[in-house]
């Protein structure tokens, strides 16, 4: 049987999508998922399915396999403590907090989990950390006008880590964030960086079933990223035991 494997993804206006651009639309809503995701999952060997916000966070979890935590807008200051940056971008807060309740209901559950870039931050703020708003290179890692496959600089990784053991050695990524963990999170262990110090890989101490990554490997190759086919393996391995 195939793990199944949940996504997190954003609602916006339906006025903000310009097929959806009707005046019998407005005020309507649209749930959007990115579609790298699933994609890259299928041809890890998973049953991907998008979450909608509807799905009660604890229920649906245990339903589940495995977790993809996905990447978008930056996520509210006020979550970790903070006045808001003067370059932070528009924030999703009610999409914050259903993602965090994910988060929380699938460390509870001890379900594999992988947090890519927005859903690394989220992460670490579950955990009560930080971030830093706004990097001090904002430039080298926000590379939204490059092509989204440009491996741009890379990760290093730390010797012994999950990140080593996932993808034997340091990692090309792209980039495409402005925003970065700053003060780890209860358990966050730091496993990988770019060369200016950025966070970009972390773990949780006593926690194999997780991992977060500060890039976009869903966006990489048309070659499965080894963080999915950890993820599929993970989460599989859990289908087997629980069913």
């Amino acid at each position: 049987m195939k793990p199944l494997i949940g996504l997190s993804g954003r609602r916006v206006p339906a006025e903000s999508i310009p097929l959806f651009d009707y005046t019998a639309l407005h005020g309507e809503e649209v749930d959007v998922h990115l579609s790298e995701y699933p994609k890259v999952l299928e041809k890890a060997g998973a049953l991907p399915v998008q979450l909608t916000r509807n799905t009660e966070a604890t229920e649906v979890v245990r339903r589940l396999d495995g977790l993809v935590m996905t990447g978008g807008a930056d996520p509210d200051p006020e979550l970790y403590g903070e006045e808001p940056h003067p370059e932070l971008g528009p924030i999703e807060r009610g999409r914050d907090d259903w993602e965090l309740a994910l988060i929380r209901a699938a460390l509870d559950a001890r379900l594999p989990m992988l947090c890519v870039c927005r859903g690394a931050q989220l992460l670490n703020i579950a955990l009560g950390g930080s971030l830093v708003q706004h990097l001090e290179d904002a430039d080298a890692h926000q590379r939204v006008d490059h092509p989204r496959i440009d491996r741009c600089h890379t990760v290093r990784v730390s010797p012994g880590s999950m990140a080593e053991e996932i993808y034997g050695g340091d990692v090309p990524t792209n980039s495409l964030h402005h925003q970065a963990v700053g003060r780890p999170g209860d358990g966050v262990v730091v496993t990988g960086t770019a060369e200016d110090g950025v966070i970009e890989a972390f773990e949780l101490n006593g926690r194999p079933e997780v991992f977060a990554v500060q890039w976009h490997p869903e966006m990489l190759s048309d070659v499965v990223d080894p963080a999915f086919v950890w993820l599929v393996k993970e989460a599989t391995r859990r289908a087997r035991v629980v069913y």
